[in-house]
């Protein structure tokens, strides 16, 4: 099976990004990887609480690897791909590269797992959005 994959443009690296350093904080990847994958959510038709079949998703694990400073103006852009998927659940891989030079500042991925809000419990993946999620 073939997974997703996607790129997400237009992140500008604000102020209130910045830390002390005078570089993007590293508590603002996390917030970096969820803005970029709710823009993937939307491109396919959902959103991070409804994947279908009254399901969204939680993050049960998360890794950032920092490659480079990323700087106050700096125009990101984020490659997104879908991976290991099973029954309950998929991991998000991404990949910021800073459009200045090309380099790849950070990556990462994310566990997201099907999870009902109402009822507090795991889900199985939604047909619907597994048949998002492969390329055809």
């Amino acid at each position: 099976m073939a997974l997703s994959k996607k790129k997400i443009a237009g992140f500008e690296v604000l102020v209130g990004d910045i830390n002390y350093g005078g570089h993007m904080g590293n508590d603002k990847a996390l917030l970096l990887f969820q803005d970029a994958r709710i823009k993937f959510l939307a491109s396919i038709g959902f959103s991070e609480m409804n994947i279908g079949d009254e399901t969204g998703i939680i993050m049960n694990e998360a890794h950032v690897f920092y490659k480079k400073e990323i700087f106050l103006y700096d125009r990101l852009s984020v490659t997104i791909s879908v991976a290991t998927v099973t029954a309950s659940s998929f991991f998000l891989h991404y990949s910021v590269v800073r459009k200045s030079d090309n380099a790849e500042v950070l990556h990462g991925s994310t566990k997201l797992i099907a999870f009902n809000y109402t009822k507090k419990r795991i889900m199985r993946l939604p047909a619907a959005f597994l048949s998002k999620i492969e390329l055809n």
